[in-house]
């Protein structure tokens, strides 16, 4: 297994969509842009079958370093979860069983 990089995905949703590569990435662009402005906004971007987007507040919390000792207050921070739905745990699922 091995990590797909951006451009063997573009190169991939080029031939399949018929597109080419420049509409590929103006619309993968597009799409990291909304994504990140519904979290923004706090909203729960889902996608049937794919998965959820959304943003989760972590607390602050005191944090020690290790080497010297020190504690520090970590803010609270919004990150981004993901959530994987029914047909991408299938296929994990389908690829664990065949290992």
């Amino acid at each position: 297994m091995y990590a797909v990089k951006n451009k063997e995905l573009i190169t991939e949703l080029s031939s399949r969509l018929g597109w080419n590569i420049q509409d590929v990435n103006d619309m993968l662009a597009a799409f990291g842009t909304i994504v990140a402005g519904k979290l923004l906004e706090g909203d729960v971007l889902s996608l049937p079958g794919f998965g959820q987007f959304e943003a989760k507040k972590k607390m602050e919390r005191i944090s020690v370093n290790p080497t010297n000792k020190k504690r520090y207050l970590v803010p609270p921070k919004l990150v981004p979860v993901f959530k994987p739905g029914s047909t991408v745990k299938a296929k994990l699922k389908e690829l664990g069983d065949n290992e």
